[in-house]
């Protein structure tokens, strides 16, 4: 199929969570991941009217990048290494996967102006998966004050590849949780008003539970 069929139907969806939850679907935005696709089926992205697009190495955004430079909005959603921040940071409106001080220092250190960034939270505690525990966030985040160019927008997770739905509702509802206990803190460096989560399996479900940016690949724009 094509994106342009893929979306319309994503969008019907979204729709229908939101009336589940009492939602609107203005307050979700669609991340396409093109990690795995090529240039052109990207570029059909963008001309479905797709205005988000997610990577999650620095070389498969880069590359993309020189190709359809400023037209979408780029997301950085994959695990960041410190020396891979300056190949990156010039090109992303979003990070998704700040889970370390080292990493907010060389972001800090790279960016010319702040940059906004989810905090990625190991809600399920796999040992495959990144993230901060639950329990360590707002120390975490208490921990970033100092550094200017650190916006924290929101809180990003990756849930369980599971047929599991209770679970997969506690695992976004946590994620939920925690992001209401930032908020109440009213850091003006941590708005975290956002919450990234939900893909391409799980993306109604993670609406009905909060969601504001959800990360599709497979279901939107394929996997070749």
């Amino acid at each position: 199929m094509k994106v342009t069929e893929n979306l319309k139907a994503i969008k019907e969806h979204i729709q229908s969570a939101c009336e589940r939850s009492g939602r609107t679907s203005e307050d979700i935005t669609i991340v396409a991941v093109t990690k795995y696709v090529s240039i052109e089926r990207a570029e059909e992205a963008v001309e479905a009217g797709i205005l988000h697009l997610g990577e999650n190495r620095d070389d498969g955004l880069s590359s993309k990048w020189e190709a359809l430079s400023d037209k979408p909005y780029w997301h950085f959603i994959g695990s960041l290494q410190s020396r891979k921040v300056k190949n990156i940071i010039d090109k992303v409106s979003y990070i998704h996967s700040l889970d370390r001080l080292s990493l907010a220092k060389e972001i800090h250190k790279r960016a010319e102006k702040p940059v906004s960034c989810f905090v990625q939270v190991n809600v399920s505690g796999e040992g495959s998966k990144h993230g901060i525990p639950p329990h360590e966030v707002k120390g975490f985040i208490d921990s970033l004050k100092n550094y200017s160019n650190i916006k924290v927008v929101g809180l990003m997770t990756m849930a369980p590849h599971t047929d599991d739905e209770a679970f997969l509702r506690s695992c976004f509802r946590q994620l939920k949780t925690i992001q209401g206990e930032v908020q109440s803190l009213k850091l003006p460096y941590a708005p975290c008003t956002e919450l990234s989560m939900g893909m391409s399996n799980d993306y109604r479900i993670a609406i009905e539970e909060g969601a504001t940016f959800i990360r599709i690949g497979t279901a939107l724009v394929g996997n070749d």
